[in-house]
């Protein structure tokens, strides 16, 4: 298992050049979004941690998800990842944090799809939220790498994007 390196980098270098930190809540990516940003070089200086939760009773007592939701939608919705956000931001204050939530294997609740909601949220808001849908089949584990480089290649985008915001329109945080 390999993670783009470019990518990594890339993100490293647009956290070194600024002061904010990232946190990281995952159910579908199973601790690789955590994994990768741990590979980061100076990840010390802006990855505050994450937390990886898969069943109903932990999403619900640790991250504050409300239990009709987790029921209607079998764990899995953009509601969710924008929840699982939300209160990991809180958890480990940080100014970024990547939140997702799916299915890596093709099963009842999902319509026997495979497809991964994820959140990316700055300061406890959400500014993107999107669904990867994958119309292949492959092993979860190629499919959790696949939404892995997806959600940091988008990441990255709006990373840059704030940067550069923050640069010339002048956003005081």
């Amino acid at each position: 298992m390999e993670f783009n390196t470019t990518l990594l980098n890339e993100i490293n270098e647009s956290f070194m050049t600024g002061n904010e930190t990232i946190c990281i809540a995952e159910s579908v990516t199973s601790g690789l979004l955590q994994l990768a940003f741990s590979e980061m070089i100076n990840s010390k200086l802006f990855y505050k941690g994450g937390i990886t939760v898969h069943t109903p009773d932990k999403i619900v007592k640790l991250l504050k998800v409300d239990i009709a939701e987790i029921k209607n939608c079998n764990c899995v919705s953009s509601f969710v990842a924008d929840t699982l956000g939300r209160h990991s931001s809180k958890i480990f204050e940080s100014e970024w944090c990547i939140a997702t939530s799916g299915y890596c294997i093709p099963e009842r609740h999902s319509a026997y799809e495979i497809f991964a909601y994820y959140s990316i949220l700055y300061k406890g808001n959400v500014v993107f939220s999107d669904k990867l849908m994958l119309d292949k089949k492959a092993d979860s584990l190629e499919i959790k790498l696949y939404y892995t480089e997806q959600i940091l290649q988008r990441f990255l985008g709006h990373l840059k994007l704030h940067q550069i915001m923050k640069a010339e329109v002048g956003i005081d945080d």
